[in-house]
């Protein structure tokens, strides 16, 4: 009962005039991010991140706003998988499979259809996990004390991999690099200025938003320019009108079900994400359905089951990110930041100091989902008509957007050379595949490790061997070395199983 007393006043705040209004305009531009090849969820949060605080908006109408961009764009990816053949973002690669065979065979609407209806089910059986799991964890995470939360910060980088998708050494020199960028500023416990070269603008630090907005969205444009040849995108199929019938939506029902719930578990798991959730839906389905499927060629249950797993488990990576504070994806973690930038902890104790806030950005996600639903079905040729907008177009506005955006946080040119030159380093980074997520979260979670740490130390005369005393510090630990060592051994065990196959 108090659940359902918290999520009943989480929608009045998601449904106040303002804070609907926002959603709205986030699930539009959100989408409309997913549905651009190589942008997706992360970039776009980033993006929009400067807009709110241009705007002025309170920190539940921003989160209100950006968690509507993330689930947007989740819906998104789709439409280019679907038309194009091109997916939006790494987790959409899977609707490709049978969305795009069934555009060429003229049932491009049906594809896109049901794939909106199906991640609509995925988030919605997703968001109802959320609901249900999120105050048991946030409880049980009341009983951490310093060194369980440290455990907790190394279990967050050992899983960086998951999150990332990339060599697990340069996911390491990454977050080494973040943590190395959250230790510039002076030291509150001492009062010792570290990294700061006497720069007077880098003696409180780093600012979160000029590292995010310069490494994705800068060194986007960075990119761009440098191919500068998308001036149209490939010529995609013709969308026909819609003629869906009952038998086909009863035909996915169980389908994006099933991808919903994985994907809730891939999207709670840290260091899953969406990738996995819309892989092992796939896969699954495929299994279950077996010969009587055409997977591969146009069958709509290949469409639904990767689109109810990413968009289940964007809904779930929001579970370790609300209680934790540990974020489930990069997209989380970029959300992460815009919490802590407006001085607000996420962890257990964001359940009972921010409840309106909590509860609110959860029943937008019910209201957003709905919203998603209303917005994809319809205006389908119109995000398709927007997908022709040659690129060159839309670069500059996302630019001047995270230009303008980043001078009306602190009106210091400073920040502008900062945000270039962070620019500057995600373009070097992404050109040597190293990836962006972790020197963010390394920045985010650098300053409460050395926190808590510092903390144990000094409650127990410098004894290290604190730091796994307790049992759940200890299982933390554990989790965290398989967490690193796992993926390792069950990547190398899948490449050498797939190396016969090749050769055949």
């Amino acid at each position: 009962m108090e659940v359902l007393h918290y999520l009943l006043e989480g929608f009045g705040t998601a449904l106040a005039p303002e804070n609907l209004m926002y959603a709205l305009i986030g699930c539009f531009l959100g989408t409309l991010i997913g549905a651009l090849p190589g942008l997706g969820p992360a970039n776009g949060v980033a993006i929009m991140i400067p807009l709110a605080f241009t705007l002025g908006l309170r920190p539940e109408t921003a989160l209100i706003m950006l968690t509507s961009v993330y689930a947007g764009a989740m819906y998104g990816g789709r439409i280019s998988s679907i038309l194009l053949n091109i997916p939006g973002d790494e987790p959409a690669m899977m609707t490709c499979l049978d969305g795009y065979p069934m555009a060429r065979k003229g049932k491009a609407a049906e594809a896109l259809a049901l794939s909106a209806l199906a991640s609509f089910i995925g988030s919605l059986v997703a968001t109802v996990g959320l609901i249900l799991l999120a105050p048991i964890l946030a409880r049980f995470a009341l009983s951490f004390g310093p060194a369980e939360y440290f455990a907790l910060f190394i279990l967050a980088f050992a899983t960086l991999g998951g999150v990332t998708g990339k060599n697990p050494v340069k996911s390491a020199l990454a977050a080494a690099i973040g943590l190395a960028i959250a230790t510039i500023g002076i030291d509150l416990s001492t009062g010792t200025q570290r990294y700061t070269f006497d720069v007077l603008e880098l003696f409180e630090g780093v600012d979160f938003i000029v590292a995010i907005v310069g490494l994705f969205a800068i060194s986007e444009l960075l990119l761009f320019i440098e191919d500068h040849h998308g001036s149209a995108p490939r010529a995609g199929v013709i969308v026909n009108r819609l003629a869906l019938s009952f038998r086909s939506v009863l035909q996915i029902l169980p389908t994006s079900i099933r991808g919903g719930l994985l994907g809730f578990i891939a999207g709670v798991l840290p260091g899953a994400g969406a990738s996995l959730g819309s892989f092992v839906s796939y896969t699954l389905e495929k299994k279950l359905v077996g010969a009587k499927g055409c997977f591969g060629e146009g069958d709509p249950r290949g469409v639904a089951a990767p689109e109810a797993g990413n968009n289940g488990a964007a809904s779930g990576a929001l579970v370790p990110m609300l209680t934790l504070g540990i974020p489930g994806s990069g997209t989380t973690a970029v959300l992460l930041a815009m919490l802590v930038s407006f001085n607000i902890t996420p962890g257990p104790m964001m359940f009972t100091q921010h409840a309106d806030i909590v509860w609110g950005v959860i029943a937008a996600l019910l209201v957003g989902n709905i919203l998603l639903l209303l917005l994809n079905i319809p205006l389908v040729g119109i995000f398709v008509k927007l997908l022709s907008v040659p690129p060159r177009y839309l670069m500059p506005v996302v630019t001047m957007v995270a230009f303008v955006g980043v001078y009306s946080i602190s009106h210091s040119a400073f920040d502008l050379f900062f945000m270039v030159a962070f620019g500057v380093l995600g373009y070097i980074f992404r050109k040597a595949d190293i990836p962006l997520v972790p020197v963010i979260l390394g920045m985010l979670l650098g300053p409460e490790m050395e926190k808590n740490l510092r903390h144990v130390l000094q409650i127990h005369d410098g004894d290290w061997t604190m730091l796994w005393d307790s049992g759940l510090s200890l299982g933390l630990w554990g989790v965290a070395l398989a967490g690193l060592v796992l993926p390792v051994l069950l990547g190398a065990r899948l490449r050498r199983r797939m190396r016969p196959s090749l050769q055949d």
